[in-house]
C-alpha cells in the first residue's frame, strides 16, 4: 500500500520537523555507536597483544593444557605464560598445516579443553597471520576477537578474548539511544504541531474567510463581504498573505458596489420607463379603437393601419407589462402567499392554448388528488401559460404537448413536454436569460420579445421553486420545481 503524504500545510510542516529530527537522531546514534564499538575494539585488541601468545603455546602438543588441569602451572614454559594470569574467557589454539592440534579456554574453574568443528577449524585456519585482531564466531563459543601469529615450531599460535565486553556496551548504547531518541522525537512532533498551529493561525484565519467569501452568492444581489483578516506582523510571510488577502477584499468589494449600483439603476429605469410608457401605449391604442369605430367612410388603407396600431400597441403594452414585471422581481417585491390549487391552473391554462391552438395535440396527467402550492396564482397561471405558448409557437401544427403534474414529497412537479424539433443547442444555455430567442428571425415576422422564459424563471425563483430543461430533436421538456403548500 503506498503511504500517502500529509495534505494540510501544518501536517506537512510538523512531519517535516519530525522526519528532520529523527534523521538528525538517527546520524548522531550511528555515529555514537561506530564510534563507541571502534573504541572498544581498539580496546580489545590492545588486551590481545597484551595477552600474545604465551597461552597457546603453553598447550601441549597432545592437546591437554600445562599441569594437571588444576590450574597449578606446573608444565613446561615461562612464568608469564601461565595460564593463571590469563583473563577468564581467554581462548587458545594451535593450528598446523591447517588443522588444531590444541585447544582450550580458560574458565573461572581452571582451564577447558573445547571440541571444535570442522566449521570451527575453517574458521580459525582463515585467520590471516598478521597479528591484528579480527571477528570469529565459533560454535561451541560466543563471538571471540582473535590474533593468530607464527609459533616457534611452524605452527599458528591463535589467542582469543570474548567479543561480548564490546557487544553489551554497544547494543545497551543502541537500546537506550533507540528510546531516548524516540522519546526526542515523539515529544518534539507533538510540541512541534502545537507550535505550527499556533505560528499558522493568521493563515487559518485566511483560508476560514476565503471559504466563506466562496459561499456567498457573488452573482447576484448586494453581498456582505466578511470582515478583514487580521495581520498579526506586516513583515513576516504570513503576515504579507493576511494583507494581500485583505487588498484583494477590498477590490472585490468595491467592484461588487459599483456592479450593484449599475444594476440598481439599471433595474430603476426599466422600472420607471416601463411605468411611464404603459399610459402613452394605452392612449395610442385608444385612440386607434376610436378611430376603428368612426361612422363615416374610411378608406381600406386607413382602416389596415389602424388595425395594425392596435395590434402594435397591444403587443407593446404586454411587451411593457413583462418588462415592469421583470424589475419588480428583481427589486425582491415580494408576491402574494396564498393558497393555489395547482391542479385547477394547469387545467385552465391547457384550455386557454387548446383554444388558441387547436391544431397543436393537448395531453393532460394529473395525479388523483388536487396539488396544492403557496403563491401568486396570477403569476403561476402566467407561468403555465408561457410554458404552454413557447411550446405552441416552436413546434409545428400537429406536435404533441404533454402536460404532466405530478409530486414528490414535499414538492410539486409540473413537466411540459414536446415532440418537436427541440431547442437549438447553442441557444439551450441562455434560455432562460431575458430577450433570448430560438429563432431570431421571429422578430420581424410578430414573434415575441424573449421575455416569456425569463419570466417564467423569474416567478418560479421567488416562489423558491427552480426550472430546468431538458432538449434533444424530437423531446423537448421544462421541468418547474414548486415547494407544496398545505391543501
Amino acid at each position: 500500500m503506498r503511504v500517502r503524504p500529509p495534505r494540510t500545510l501544518r501536517a506537512r510542516l510538523t512531519f517535516g520537523l519530525a522526519v528532520l529530527l529523527a534523521v538528525c537522531c538517527a546520524a548522531v546514534g550511528v555515529a555514537a555507536v561506530v564510534e563507541l564499538k571502534g573504541f572498544l575494539t581498539g580496546r580489545l585488541d590492545e588486551q590481545l597483544v597484551e595477552a600474545g601468545t604465551g597461552f597457546p603455546a603453553s598447550l601441549d602438543h597432545d592437546g591437554r593444557p600445562p599441569g594437571n588441569g588444576d590450574g597449578d602451572g606446573d608444565g613446561d614454559g615461562d612464568e608469564h605464560m601461565d595460564p593463571r594470569h590469563q583473563p577468564t574467557g581467554t581462548f587458545g589454539a594451535r593450528l598446523r598445516h591447517g588443522a588444531v592440534t590444541d585447544a582450550a579456554v580458560v574458565r573461572s574453574t581452571g582451564i577447558d579443553g573445547i571440541a571444535l568443528t570442522s566449521t570451527d577449524v575453517d574458521r580459525l585456519a582463515a585467520v590471516p597471520v598478521d597479528g591484528r585482531g579480527h571477528t570469529v564466531d565459533l560454535s561451541a563459543l560466543d563471538d571471540l576477537r582473535v590474533m593468530a601469529a607464527a609459533g616457534a615450531d611452524g605452527d599458528v599460535l591463535v589467542t582469543g578474548l570474548p567479543w561480548e565486553p564490546v557487544e553489551a556496551p554497544v547494543h545497551r548504547l543502541e537500546l537506550v539511544a533507540g528510546i531516548v531518541f524516540g522519546a526526542a522525537v515523539t515529544v518534539t512532533g507533538v510540541v512541534g504541531a502545537f507550535w505550527v498551529r499556533w505560528s499558522l493561525r493568521p493563515l487559518s484565519r485566511v483560508a476560514a474567510t476565503a471559504t466563506r467569501v466562496g459561499e456567498l452568492p457573488l452573482a447576484s444581489g448586494e453581498v456582505a463581504l466578511p470582515a478583514r483578516v487580521p495581520v498579526p506582523d506586516p513583515h513576516g510571510e504570513v503576515g504579507r498573505v493576511a494583507g494581500a488577502f485583505n487588498r484583494m477584499l477590498g477590490h472585490v468589494e468595491d467592484a461588487l458596489a459599483q456592479r450593484h449600483a449599475g444594476e440598481e439603476r439599471l433595474r430603476s429605469f426599466a422600472a420607471d420607463a416601463s411605468h411611464e410608457l404603459r399610459t402613452p401605449v394605452a392612449t395610442v391604442r385608444g385612440h386607434a379603437e376610436l378611430a376603428l369605430l368612426h361612422p363615416g367612410p374610411v378608406p381600406p388603407e386607413v382602416t389596415r393601419a389602424l388595425e395594425r396600431i392596435v395590434a402594435e400597441s397591444g403587443r407593446m403594452g404586454a411587451m411593457v407589462d413583462d418588462l415592469l414585471l421583470l424589475a419588480r422581481l428583481d427589486a425582491g417585491r415580494p408576491l402574494e402567499a396564498l393558497p393555489v390549487d395547482l391542479t385547477r391552473s394547469v387545467l385552465d391554462a391547457v384550455t386557454d392554448a387548446r383554444a388558441t391552438s387547436p391544431a397543436h395535440r393537448w395531453e393532460l396527467e394529473l395525479p388523483e388528488e388536487p396539488v396544492t402550492v403557496t403563491g401568486d396564482e396570477h403569476r403561476l397561471h402566467q407561468v403555465l401559460a408561457n410554458l404552454l405558448a413557447n411550446a405552441r409557437s416552436h413546434t409545428p401544427a400537429g406536435t404533441k404537448v404533454t402536460i404532466a403534474l405530478e409530486t414528490d414529497g414535499p414538492t410539486a412537479i409540473v413537466k411540459v413536454h414536446d415532440d418537436g424539433p427541440g431547442v437549438p443547442e447553442d441557444v439551450r444555455p441562455g434560455v432562460f436569460e431575458r430577450f433570448t430567442r430560438a429563432d431570431r428571425r421571429t422578430k420581424d415576422a410578430g414573434g415575441g420579445a424573449g421575455l416569456g422564459l425569463s419570466i417564467v424563471a423569474a416567478v418560479v425563483k421567488a416562489h423558491g421553486g427552480g426550472v430546468r430543461l431538458a432538449s434533444a430533436p424530437g423531446s423537448t421538456t421544462f421541468t418547474v420545481r414548486l415547494p407544496r403548500g398545505s391543501a
